[in-house]
């Protein structure tokens, strides 16, 4: 979407001035909310919003970052930007400048801005967007708030907001962070869950009463919205205190007809999911169109990487909410809107994500994954890194490289929750050429089986003595410092497996035929019982 395309959808009565020296035909990506003096991560093309910031030095800050990263434009409220310092910096710098209205909310600012913007990006792929009965909540939402007098949201059953009514300004701390980041705060989310908050919004119906624990909150009201035994969604109001029972009740009432407009809502986005979900598995397998799947989903320029999230919860709807948590956290990552590619495919959690972005630094991760793997809640969902792809065609190649990636996390040979691709190919080609060998059943040839018999039988430890004697290619004191023994125990324990079973350990044939069919149990996930059988 272009600049003067948003402007003209978003209007005069919110945005109305700006100062664009190369014209506003430029394209604009994401919503990237910059607080004063605050880090924040921008991509080029993105639309930076100074809230709160009317200081001329913090705005010439700001100016100066967004030009040197390329931003699409930068938007601020007088006095800041109607500065004439400011604006002769901005046309100096080739960097659009916009007005806000002073009367305008931020928070209405980063809703109708990112609306607007979902909108044109499902248009681009040729779907209906979510947000056209956006307004229909909204109003809603008013309506709600009259009924209780306390300003409410109205919440999908991932905690995302989808409307909000006026009076804001009586809430607090954490429900401005809800609006600006259309999602509840982690540490609130987190608070919310212990005190078991999402549990009765899955299992009751009827409004309850969530007292103010956590610093910088107010007291809640929350009535769950159902449908047909499904949880949509819930509804959330600012209270001083308790809420007399009439108030309540009226409160109650009011779920069955939000239950319709999320059922409509929910209608329209579940075609849209479908239609993207399909795109994002035609480009990860190579299907045929997966070059026009690929531009309708915005991949214009590599490279790219392939993220494979893998959640671990035992319960069936815990994890399908830790699945639907992780894909819209993934669709939001800086640089993309909702149609960017991210997809549940299988169970998976498949996004594809500029090669920069999953850069693993020294210090443990990428603060997207921080901040994924702290939303998703525990336990912690395995994240795997697919290899480079420098074009759409080698994106299969990656997304096979995170599915073997996520493979060796699932199965514990990585004892870890996160792994790159990059870092840890050696013991994919192990487990690859292992499940080969496991499926011809060769740990059955030979007279390896006699000594894995024997220490079932006897309580010995032959089979990882021979292993690693072999793994460091004959060393006593390098297999003892393996196996945390003396290098003496290591070479009576070679002796006494001798007694047990001849193995001509000179021979270089014997030697890789005995590594590879050990490996194939280490690695391949043979059994004993499969070994003995047919």
């Amino acid at each position: 979407m272009s600049l003067q395309r948003l402007l003209g959808s978003v209007g005069p009565a919110v945005l109305s001035g700006v100062r664009a020296p190369g014209g506003t035909a430029v394209p604009v990506g994401d919503v990237v909310i910059a607080e004063p003096d605050g880090g924040f991560d921008l991509r080029p093309g993105d639309l930076v919003l100074g809230v709160n910031l009317t200081d001329r030095s913090q705005a010439l800050r700001l100016l100066a970052s967004c030009a040197a990263r390329s931003a699409g434009a930068l938007l601020l409220k007088a006095p800041a930007a109607v500065d004439e310092t400011v604006v002769t910096a901005a046309s100096a710098a080739g960097l659009p400048l916009v007005q806000v209205e002073q009367q305008a909310g931020w928070a209405q600012v980063v809703s109708l801005l990112r609306a607007v913007l979902d909108s044109e990006g499902y248009a681009d792929s040729g779907t209906r967007a979510v947000g056209t009965e956006a307004g229909d909540l909204f109003g809603l939402a008013d309506a709600i708030a009259a009924v209780i007098d306390a300003p409410v949201t109205i919440e999908d059953r991932s905690s995302r907001v989808l409307a909000y009514s006026a009076r804001q300004e009586r809430g607090d701390e954490a429900r401005v962070a809800t609006i600006m980041g259309r999602h509840v705060p982690d540490e609130v989310n987190a608070h919310f869950r212990r005190h078991g908050v999402f549990h009765k919004i899955a299992q009751d119906t009827e409004p309850f009463y969530v007292p103010a624990v956590v610093e910088g909150t107010k007291p809640r009201l929350v009535v769950p919205v159902h449908a047909g035994g499904d949880v949509l969604g819930s509804i959330w109001a600012i209270v001083p205190g308790p809420v007399p029972a009439e108030r309540a009740e009226a409160f109650a009432d009011t779920a069955a007809v939000a239950a319709l407009h999320l059922l409509r809502r929910r209608a329209g986005a579940d075609v849209e999911r479908l239609v993207l979900t399909d795109m994002v598995a035609t480009v990860l397998h190579g299907q045929e169109g997966s070059a026009d799947a690929a531009r309708r989903l915005g991949l214009a320029a590599g490279p790219w990487r392939v993220i494979a999230v893998g959640v671990r919860c035992e319960d069936d709807g815990e994890a399908e909410r830790q699945r639907l948590t992780v894909w819209e956290r993934m669709s939001r990552f800086r640089g993309s809107r909702l149609r960017s590619p991210a997809a549940v495919i299988g169970g998976v959690v498949y996004g594809i994500v500029p090669a920069e972005m999953a850069t693993w630094p020294t210090d443990g991760g990428p603060a997207w994954l921080e901040t994924l793997c702290g939303a998703a809640g525990q336990p912690a969902p395995l994240v795997a890194v697919g290899g480079l792809a420098a074009s759409v065609p080698g994106l299969a190649r990656s997304r096979e490289q995170a599915d073997d990636t996520l493979d060796l996390l699932r199965t514990g040979l990585i004892a870890s929750t996160r792994a790159v691709h990059d870092e840890v190919w050696a013991t994919v080609v192990l487990r690859h050429v292992a499940r080969s060998a496991a499926a011809a059943r060769i740990t059955a040839v030979g007279p390896l089986q006699q000594l894995v018999d024997h220490d079932h039988a006897y309580g010995t430890s032959g089979v990882t003595t021979l292993h690693a004697w072999l793994q460091e290619m004959g060393d006593p004191r390098a297999a003892a410092a393996r196996l945390r023994i003396h290098p003496n125990t290591l070479r009576h324990r070679m002796r006494r497996l001798q007694d047990v079973v001849a193995l001509p350990l000179d021979d270089p044939q014997v030697r890789t035929a005995l590594l590879l069919q050990l490996t194939a149990r280490q690695y391949g996930g043979e059994t004993d019982a499969e070994a003995h059988s047919g």
